[in-house]
């Protein structure tokens, strides 16, 4: 039988060293495959039922059932009442010590011990723990016990193999550090460093929240078209692509907005879309061109509605959050909602307290010390900083200074929701009743990030096509060129649409928020890579 090649092996033996062959390292794993083959197993495993997280198994240690195993076990008659489980993950410590092998297993929940004696295990699942490398997927059975150094431990009575792993682990066992390797290799990155699995399962439970928040208020979940004939519902630049089938150019959505307003029209009261966005601009901490946002639309709200909605979520979702960190019961836990506080990095977010509200103008003014509508001063002070001001109508001036200056300097660790943009700046919004310069319109920064807009929806359909004429008359011939008036749009408007409040939140930012990320790659299981040449992979 072919021997298990480098039969003791730690994290550090294992590891590629610089300048060795990763061409010697696989062959040692290959001839491990061999091994664990002529043992009649399949490398490559088989259906296994009744597996266990490791946090179960761990959480189901009977402490009376094994100290009396301990104390009687040499007892005739000694019937062994610990806790048998059966777990799978992969191996990340293995030390050979002859009759007695130690393994350390890891999956999605943490991770366990594991010993394999040459008395207590069978004799084949005994060899095929001598056969194994780091990074293979290993199944365990076995009592539970804890060793004289207090770990709870997995003494293992059988072993079979899940997948024979044939590439070396990563340099820093103890998790990836190039921060580019992780977001290219997340598959790796995923068992490699807990703390990418722990924000990835976080960030589907949150997901599963806000559905369950919106279901919980009659909210209907849709689905809207990802490619669409033009780009419309934002201003944002999309991704085009041909319909063969056609012969015609496509748009990758930009926005669920006027495709969800349609429901509106056809008498759905109020529905909600979670789904991937897709813009052709920058990447950075923030951006990434596909992301995933929440849309919102309540017939006979409005903006306000809309906060109510927003506060209150977001308070929930951070309970949520702190609950489950704290290892507290979810829902009868003793986190109070109306003190959660969450760090982000340097900052303490205050989720419990009522969200700050400051209009757009007072806070204009606040930042920089004259109101925006002293036009001398605005384009005085554009200049000074350098900012784009020529050629530009004063709005537009007026909002280059409030988001180089004014947003800079909203508190950080306090959500706030900023009110009442100028009406110019918001061509999809209803203008205020009593001031019609100003739109019902909310933006709710936190964390130093816009997390989304809301707005008291425009469903006049001629003066909303009065506003997007004005818009395309505006544009420069490049964006003109992907852009066109939503005659369809219009027409639905014309129908009838009931009044109604809009949101719009970007999840993937919520998520940083909640789970203490500052970079939006670190939330994004797979973000966007520049392709490493020759590899062509994304």
């Amino acid at each position: 039988m072919t021997q298990p090649a480098n039969t003791h092996k730690t994290a550090e033996t294992e590891v590629e060293q610089p300048g060795e062959s990763r061409h010697r390292l696989e062959e040692q794993r290959r001839e491990n495959r061999a091994a664990i083959s002529e043992l009649g197993l399949s490398p490559y495993g088989a259906r296994r039922d009744g597996i266990l997280p490791i946090d179960r198994a761990r959480g189901a240690y009977d402490e009376a059932a094994d100290r009396e195993h301990q104390e009687h076990s040499k007892e005739a008659g000694h019937v062994d009442r610990r806790p048998v489980v059966v777990v799978a993950g992969r191996i990340m410590l293995h030390r050979d010590n002859g009759k007695l092998i130690w393994m350390q297993l890891r999956d999605h929940t943490g991770d366990i011990q594991i010993a394999a004696s040459k008395r207590d295990c069978e004799e084949i699942g005994f060899m095929l723990g001598k056969a194994c490398d780091l990074g293979d997927v290993l199944i365990a059975e076995g009592p539970l016990m804890r060793t004289r150094t207090g770990e709870i431990t997995i003494w293992a009575s059988k072993l079979a193999i899940g997948a024979k792993s044939l590439a070396p682990p990563p340099e820093k066992w103890a998790g990836l550090q190039d921060a580019e390797m992780r977001y290219r290799k997340r598959y790796i990155d995923l068992y490699a460093t807990p703390e990418t699995m722990r924000v990835a399962a976080l960030r589907s439970r949150i997901i599963a929240r806000i559905r369950r928040f919106f279901d919980e208020r009659d909210f209907l979940e849709v689905e809207t078209p990802v490619l669409q004939p033009q780009a419309g519902g934002a201003a944002a630049r999309p991704f085009t692509s041909t319909l063969n089938a056609m012969d015609m150019t496509v748009y990758m959505r930009i926005a669920t907005e006027l495709h969800l307003k349609r429901l509106l029209v056809g008498g759905m009261p109020r529905v909600y879309e979670i789904g991937r966005i897709f813009r052709n601009e920058g990447i950075d901490r923030q951006h990434n061109p596909e992301f995933t946002s929440i849309e919102v639309y309540e017939a006979f709200g409005n903006y306000e509605t809309m906060l109510e909605h927003t506060e209150r979520l977001l308070r929930e979702l951070a309970h949520y959050v702190a609950v489950t960190t704290a290892e507290a019961d979810v829902e009868t836990g003793d986190v109070d909602p109306a003190s959660v506080k969450l760090p982000f990095g340097d900052l303490e977010i205050d989720y419990g307290s009522p969200f700050a509200r400051v209009t757009y103008a007072e806070l204009f003014e606040r930042a920089l010390g004259f109101a925006m509508t002293d036009v001398e001063q605005v384009r005085r002070m554009a200049k000074e900083r350098g900012l784009k001001h020529e050629g530009l109508e004063d709005i537009f001036v007026v909002n280059e200074l409030f988001e180089e200056v004014a947003e800079k300097s909203i508190d950080a660790a306090k959500p706030t929701f900023v009110m009442d943009y100028p009406a110019a700046l918001s061509p999809l919004t209803r203008p205020k009743m009593n001031q019609p310069e100003l739109a019902e319109r909310w933006d709710l920064f936190i964390g130093g990030m816009e997390i989304g807009p809301a707005y008291t929806e425009l469903n006049d359909p001629d003066i909303q096509e009065a506003k997007f004429r004005e818009q395309f008359a505006g544009m420069d011939e490049e964006e003109a060129a992907y852009r066109a008036l939503d005659e369809d749009f219009i027409e639905a408007l014309m129908v009838g649409m009931p009044p109604a409040g809009g949101l719009g939140l970007g999840i993937d930012r919520i998520v940083m928020l909640l789970t203490n990320q500052r970079s939006i790659r670190d939330v994004i299981l797979f973000p966007f890579m520049r392709p490493v040449a020759g590899s062509g992979e994304g």
